[in-house]
């Protein structure tokens, strides 16, 4: 325990010694005061560090939420648009337009992890990888959205040949305009709300329409796929006619939710090391 101040016979006892003795007290008074207002500073500092870190959370978050409100808010008002002319595609699709924690966490959750660094380490190839993120996201859900309406059947990316529509690893001329446009979309308003240069926005629109690309050969090649034996309709449901499927191909384990989350990490990588390079 650190005694500030001397008590009446300390101080007593300090004034009867010589002058030597009393000099001798003064360096030990003033190291302890020393490292008190040291630890008091510091703790008001990392306080002050505290708020401030609050802060730029809040400010970084309220420019981050407005880009996934935009995400989310397009999506969902092109799943509207479309739905009617969808139905046809419940039977293929796992979820149909059903939406889950699991269906926000893949196309919203590396957005959402960059988004929280980004206060701690403020490198613009986080800010940049966030909206990379969610450029890859609106691009492929914005295809697969508007993709359907299309008139002519998609072509499977593996076959090369055209395939019913709702397809996974299908591409159409329709759902690849409509890819480019929404990470278009999310590279121009992530430009404007972030102030970043157009090489950065040009890198975000790239990478975006990357991360769809990437959804789409998983999707091909990779994502399971299953087949009803008793309509022998091809779904990405695991009970399908009031009874399991049988897989046909794909990994066991990467369903739709998995693909479209992993989809963005290499687009997300690529942008970020490219800021590092040659920023």
């Amino acid at each position: 325990m650190i005694v500030l101040f001397p008590t009446s016979l300390q101080m007593k006892g300090l004034l009867s010694r010589d002058d030597g003795e009393f000099n001798s007290w003064i360096p030990h008074f003033l190291h302890g005061t020393g490292r008190i207002s040291f630890a008091l500073f510091n703790n008001f500092r990392s306080r002050s560090c505290f708020f401030y870190r609050i802060g730029r959370i809040l400010w970084i978050w309220s420019e981050g939420i407005l880009l996934l409100g935009i995400f989310f808010l397009t999506s969902s008002l092109w799943s509207k648009f479309s739905s009617s002319s969808k139905h046809l595609l419940e039977d293929r699709l796992a979820k149909g337009s059903q939406r889950d924690w699991r269906q926000v966490a893949a196309n919203g959750g590396i957005a959402a992890i960059l988004g929280v660094i980004y206060p701690f380490y403020s490198h613009p190839a986080v800010l940049v990888g966030f909206a990379v993120a969610l450029a890859s996201s609106n691009s492929d859900t914005w295809a697969s959205e508007i993709g359907p309406i299309s008139k002519k059947r998609p072509v499977s990316l593996r076959t090369l040949k055209r395939v019913d529509k709702g397809t996974s690893g299908a591409v159409s001329l329709l759902g690849t305009g409509a890819a480019l446009a929404g990470a278009f979309l999310i590279a121009a308003a992530g430009s404007y709300l972030f102030n970043l240069p157009l090489w950065e926005a040009a890198l975000i629109f790239f990478c975006g329409f990357l991360g769809n690309l990437i959804d789409t050969l998983l999707g091909a090649y990779l994502q399971k796929l299953y087949l009803c034996e008793s309509c022998g309709i091809q779904t990405e449901k695991p009970h399908h006619c009031g009874r399991d499927t049988k897989r046909i191909r794909g990994i066991s384990f990467l369903d739709n939710d998995l693909v479209n989350f992993l989809s963005g990490v290499p687009a997300v990588i690529l942008a970020c090391a490219f800021i590092f390079l040659y920023q």
